[in-house]
């Protein structure tokens, strides 16, 4: 694997004129855009937005922003943010194309705990002057929308106490609906958007010792419904982060994900 120099002594002002030369005229300069960020450290990067911003009177990334597309903007984000504002502006991304790119609205909402959760939603709201609640409830139509607003407006209890007897009931209900294709159900929706994960765990695993299979091989066998394949993906990542991340993330074009794997290993 090739390792990627970052040299210690940079001039961050010609950096930041370098940047600038990049986003002119007719085509945007990628390779130079490349050899400046994606050659400099954390601080350095940071130290060359706020010279950006001195000398044109202009925040880097919304300029990059409005040359950048597909996957090298979604590089450049991660090369230059912090990594709440990067996943507030990943999410932006993909929450216009929220039917294609929602593996990007699990991972924050099913993933992530509550208080990174509220921590991007602050940094969206800071950013874009909305909520993302609103975003993707603009973004999204009929059942998925009720899924997704469901995900991203809930604060789960992130404790480990759990209910049995409510792990079993809801075990049936799910059961129910999956086997009925009733993938709208309010209450598998009410369910999965609004308890906690051990909660969930628990209705999960209660499902897979009473009907010997788990419920994601149930969720597997028609692929062409979108808000089947949302739910599939919000119990995987629920119940399994890792798995969640080789199926729904690895497989999209390097990363509509946020892919914040180091903190699974």
């Amino acid at each position: 694997m090739a390792t990627i120099i970052v040299p210690e002594n940079v001039s961050i002002h010609e950096d930041a004129e370098n940047l600038q030369k990049a986003c002119k005229g007719w085509g945007t300069d990628e390779k130079a855009i490349i050899n400046i960020l994606g050659h400099r450290n954390a601080i350095q990067r940071k130290q060359i937005r706020q010279a950006y911003e001195e000398l044109y009177q202009e925040d880097l990334i919304k300029r990059l922003e409005s040359e950048l597309s597909g996957d090298f903007e979604k590089a450049v984000y991660r090369w230059i943010l912090d990594p709440v504002d990067r996943d507030a502006v990943l999410a932006n991304v993909a929450i216009k194309k929220a039917e294609t790119e929602f593996p990007v609205i699990i991972e924050l909402s099913c993933i992530y705990s509550p208080e990174e959760l509220l921590a991007v939603k602050r940094a969206y709201q800071s950013r874009y002057k909305r909520s993302l609640e609103e975003d993707v409830a603009a973004h999204t139509t009929g059942d998925l929308r009720k899924f997704f607003v469901g995900l991203v407006t809930t604060y789960r209890y992130d404790g480990p106490e759990i209910n049995e007897t409510l792990a079993k009931s809801e075990a049936d209900i799910l059961h129910e609906a999956i086997k009925d294709k009733i993938f709208n159900h309010e209450e598998v929706i009410r369910i999965l958007t609004t308890r906690s994960k051990a909660q969930l765990k628990a209705s999960f695993n209660r499902y897979r010792d009473k009907h010997g299979t788990s419920i994601t091989k149930m969720l597997l066998k028609d692929e062409s419904n979108v808000l089947q394949k949302a739910l599939h993906a919000a119990i995987r990542g629920i119940e399994d982060p890792k798995k969640y991340y080789e199926r729904y993330c690895a497989m999209q074009s390097k990363g509509l994900g946020l892919m914040r794997m180091h903190s699974l290993v």
